[in-house]
């Protein structure tokens, strides 16, 4: 094959940030994504995303030196001169500000870290690196995912390239930036600074206070707004007086495991304190304080689509960013402003930005056409049935194989009878939520169900909800005013007569983060909810990641692994089901 014709290729990484990523488009068509935690099995990983770019190439039957384009997530050079001027104001000559420049060479340096590492002269590879904004990567992994050729964005999370919100509007081949808050004012770090107050300290815990808010009642509306003042023009300031970042800088470590140091100050630990140590009891008012932390962010969020909605008129809005991990938030979003209609992409947070930078590389730079609207939430990697058979073999494991009918009718019957199923099928999902390939599945009518996954298997704090996977035609059936919530990015209330159908996936505010699902985006998943509906008369299922304090499964051996290791019944690996009452006394 000539040159001229040869396809060529756009490697999109998110890379010395937190959740790296690798995404492989051919042409415009993505063809595989995923971020790295899942190969290297530590949350969050942040760096080089070797193994995933590995997965990519290996993938689409490539080598490196074949990818023409590299666009990376993140520009050290953006914002050069506010970050210079906040480091002279607040003389942050200190280990913070070797790290910060560390990182930053870092990034720039990819190209020759990618050539070393794959064997290649980089003088004698001929790609193009575009260092793509961290938020323009964010807006761009909504936009050009979405079905709108126009549509307001909105970009928020903790910080990126010293910004920490954009809004833009997107329009063809185009992103035109409207308004940005810079570091060190952040919603992020708002709700990062109370997750740590309130004992969850680890990197991503945030979604902890979110499922612990509607345990309480927002009370301390006044205090949070003495903490976070909404502006008339749709920005927002934090109070430096409660933040550690406007004086000293914060620790961070943006390699392997990510770290985020303390964020809040004494006087904030003064006024919101003392802060709750790990293992501590939750109490009322820890709970009043995450209701308050969660109303005030929605308020926040609500500000700021709504003096969008006045600036652009459109009806579209297209969101991500860290902040839009907020499900809770995500799904008023159509009642607190006049936006009628509401894209989320699979991933939002940060291994979402692997994909933003290339689709920016390749419309808003190269001006390629777009592709027709799909979902794609499933690119990870896909097992073979010999490699099934092999991790299975290696476990000294019995099985049955059964073709898809019969196996759906199978494990429906299982759910009904109460048992929890490990559910492994297809391309692994991409993004921080499980939808449908690798799950954990229960039925949603037992008011135990609960309690019986966390003894069994995950073994997490009792007030989080699990989620309803629902046929996408019912969803209007079993909650209020719903949205297409094909990613499981919305909350939404359940309707009160069916909240004592469904216990297992109603939260204690009435509400539930659902999945609605397609048959034409997930045939399989599906099927399996319509056999259970049948037999049960309730199209619906608790689905939750297939993991156990860990990156969700990736491969075979890793499913199994969790299987052996919890109390699941059933595990399903395609069409191969191995049941826990035959498992030999010494594969345990």
């Amino acid at each position: 094959m000539s040159n001229a014709t040869a396809p060529d290729y756009t490697l999109g990484i998110n890379a010395y940030h937190a959740d790296a990523a690798a995404a492989l488009f051919r042409g415009n068509e993505l063809l595989v994504a995923s971020e790295e935690e899942r190969f290297r099995r530590i949350k969050h990983w942040a760096g080089l995303p070797t193994e995933a770019i590995c997965f990519c190439l290996q993938e689409a039957g490539i080598e490196l030196e074949q990818v023409r384009t590299i666009a990376v997530s993140r520009n050290p050079f953006a914002r050069l001169g506010h970050k210079i001027a906040y480091v002279l104001h607040r003389r942050l000559w200190t280990r913070q500000l070797v790290h910060r420049a560390a990182n930053a060479q870092s990034v720039i340096g990819i190209k020759a870290q990618l050539a070393q590492y794959f064997g290649l002269k980089p003088t004698q590879w001929p790609v193009r690196m575009r260092w793509i904004e961290h938020h323009r990567s964010h807006l761009a992994s909504a936009f050009w995912a979405s079905p709108f050729e126009k549509a307001a964005l909105l970009s928020i999370d903790g910080m990126g390239d010293f910004t920490s919100c954009l809004t833009a509007v997107g329009a063809g081949n185009t992103i035109r930036p409207l308004q940005s808050i810079l570091y060190p004012h952040s919603l992020g770090f708002f709700y990062t600074a109370f997750t740590q107050l309130l004992g969850f300290p680890h990197y991503g815990d945030e979604y902890k206070v979110m499922g612990l808010a509607p345990y309480g009642k927002p009370v301390f509306m006044e205090k949070m707004r003495a903490v976070i003042r909404l502006k008339p023009d749709g920005t927002f300031a934090l109070n430096p007086l409660y933040f550690r970042h406007f004086r000293e800088g914060v620790e961070m470590s943006w390699e392997g495991p990510p770290t985020l140091g303390l964020l809040y100050t004494d006087a904030f630990a003064h006024d919101f304190g003392p802060a709750r140590q790990p293992q501590e009891a939750l109490s009322e008012y820890h709970c009043d304080l995450a209701a308050s932390v969660q109303a005030m962010a929605e308020e926040v969020i609500f500000h700021a689509a709504n003096h969008l909605h006045q600036r652009t008129g459109l009806d579209t809005l297209c969101v991500a960013g860290g902040v839009a991990q907020n499900s809770v938030a995500m799904g008023k979003l159509r009642q607190h402003t006049p936006f009628r209609h509401l894209y989320l992409p699979p991933a939002g947070h940060d291994a979402g930005t692997s994909i933003g930078a290339a689709l920016y590389a390749l419309h808003a730079i190269e001006q390629r056409s777009r592709p027709p609207f799909r979902h794609r939430a499933y690119t990870g990697y896909r097992a073979s049935a010999a490699e099934i058979e092999e991790a299975l073999r290696l476990h000294h494991l019995t099985w049955t194989q059964l073709p898809d009918e019969a196996l759906f009718g199978h494990i429906a019957e299982r759910l009904a009878q109460g048992d929890v199923i490990g559910w492994y099928q297809g391309r692994a999902e991409f993004g921080p939520r499980a939808l449908g390939n690798r799950s954990i599945l229960a039925d949603p009518r037992r008011a135990d169900t609960r309690e019986r996954i966390n003894e069994k298997i995950k073994r997490r704090e009792g007030f989080r909800p699990f989620a309803p996977a629902i046929l996408a035609e019912a969803a209007a059936d079993f909650f209020e005013h719903p949205d297409e919530v094909p990613y499981m990015e919305k909350v939404y209330v359940v309707r009160p007569e069916k909240r004592a159908l469904i216990p297992a996936v109603t939260h204690v505010d009435g509400t539930g983060r659902l999945q609605t699902v397609h048959r034409t985006d997930n045939p399989r998943f599906y099927g399996l909810i319509e056999a259970f509906a049948r037999k049960t008369g309730v199209p619906v299922l608790l689905n939750t990641s297939f993991n156990e304090n860990e990156p969700i499964v990736n491969r075979p051996e890793e499913a199994i692994d969790c299987f052996l290791r919890t109390r699941m019944d059933v595990l399903v690996l395609e069409n191969y089901v191995v049941e826990r009452n035959s498992i030999a006394p010494q594969a345990t």
